[in-house]
C-alpha cells in the first residue's frame, strides 16, 4: 500500500498552485479508533483528508489548522486538527450513523446543513477564523464555497474516500488555486481537466486503482507542473496522561472529592483519539492533597 503523503506544486506557467494528497492509513487509523460506520468513515475521513491539505500551506510546523463541520445531520459535528509537521487527528459526535441511498453513501444527507469553521494557529496573537454555510454536505464543494466565501481565493477542491465496511480501500483529495496573474484561457483549461476527471471516475477510485498525487496533479495542471515539497502525513494526537491529569486537577478539590467519593476513579477518554487515561483513588487522593497544599 502506497504510504501516506501530501505534496505542493505549481504550474509549468506559474498561474496555478496544486496540493494533493493520499490520506489512506490515515483514514483507516480514525476508522480504527471510533469504529464509524461506512457513510461517517468517508465525511471524516473527507474533512481530514482536506486537514492535512491545509496543513501543507502552512508556513510552519508548529502552526495548526481546525476545521469544523458543524452540520443538523445525524452524524453531527466533525473536528479535525493538522499541523504543518503532516500530524492530523479527527472526530465525530456520532459515529455509527446508516446513511444510503440506492447502496450509495449519502453523505451530504448525513452532514446535513449547517456551516464549516476554519481556525488557523500561526502564532499571531489572535488566530484566524474563516466561516461559510454548507452548501451541499459532500464537503468537496463546500471546502470550494469556502475558499471563495472566506479567504477570497478561487480554488476547485476534490476529496473521496473509498470504504466497504470498516476497510478504506483509498482515500485522498486535491486542492488547486488559481494565481492572480491566471489568464482566462488557464482557468478554462483547468476546469476542462477537472470536469473531464469527474466524468471519468472518482478521486478515491483513482487513488485505488494505483494513481499517485504527483500524477494526479500533472492531469489537473498540465505538462511541465513542477513538484516543489513532499511531506508524509499521519495521525496523531497530542494528548497525554499528564494533560488529562492537569484537566482533572483543574475541576477543583470538591469536584475531585466527589468523584473519589462516587466512582472511586476517574476515566478521561480523548475525544480525537480515544485514548483512555485511568486515575486509581490514590492519584485523585493525591490530587486533592496538592490542592490543600
Amino acid at each position: 500500500m502506497m504510504s501516506d503523503y501530501t505534496i505542493r506544486a505549481i504550474s509549468a506557467d506559474g498561474q496555478v498552485r496544486g496540493f494533493a494528497a493520499i490520506t489512506t492509513q490515515l483514514v483507516q487509523e480514525l476508522v480504527r479508533r471510533h469504529h464509524t460506520y461506512p457513510v461517517v468513515s468517508a465525511a471524516l475521513g473527507r474533512t481530514a483528508t482536506m486537514g492535512a491539505l491545509m496543513g501543507l500551506t502552512l508556513k510552519e510546523d508548529h502552526h495548526k489548522v481546525t476545521i469544523q463541520v458543524d452540520g443538523d445531520g445525524p452524524i453531527g459535528r466533525i473536528m479535525v486538527d493538522a499541523d504543518g509537521a503532516g500530524h492530523v487527528r479527527g472526530s465525530v459526535d456520532n459515529p455509527m450513523v446508516e446513511h444510503n441511498d440506492d447502496y450509495k453513501l449519502n453523505v451530504g444527507a448525513a452532514v446535513g446543513q449547517g456551516s464549516i469553521y476554519i481556525l488557523k494557529d500561526l502564532g499571531l496573537r489572535e488566530p484566524y477564523r474563516g466561516a461559510s454555510p454548507i452548501i451541499s454536505g459532500e464537503l468537496a464543494e463546500d471546502f470550494t464555497y469556502y475558499f471563495a466565501v472566506s479567504e477570497q481565493t478561487p480554488s476547485s477542491v476534490g476529496l473521496g474516500v473509498l470504504v466497504k465496511g470498516e476497510e478504506i480501500l483509498a482515500a485522498g483529495g486535491y486542492m488547486l488555486q488559481v494565481m492572480p496573474n491566471a489568464t482566462d484561457e488557464t482557468i478554462t483549461c483547468l476546469e476542462k481537466n477537472i470536469a473531464e476527471l469527474n466524468q471519468l471516475t472518482s478521486i478515491s477510485e483513482l487513488f485505488n486503482q494505483g494513481m499517485t498525487p504527483e500524477e494526479l496533479l500533472i492531469r489537473l495542471m498540465g505538462e511541465g507542473t513542477e513538484i516543489l515539497q513532499k511531506k508524509s502525513v499521519s495521525f496523531q494526537c497530542n494528548c497525554s496522561r499528564e494533560k488529562s491529569g492537569g484537566m482533572l486537577k483543574s475541576l477543583g478539590k470538591e469536584e475531585l472529592e466527589s468523584i473519589l467519593a462516587e466512582l472511586g476513579q476517574a476515566e478521561v477518554i480523548c475525544h480525537y483519539c480515544n485514548e483512555k487515561y485511568v486515575f486509581s483513588s490514590e492519584d485523585l487522593q493525591s490530587m486533592i492533597k496538592e490542592e490543600i497544599d
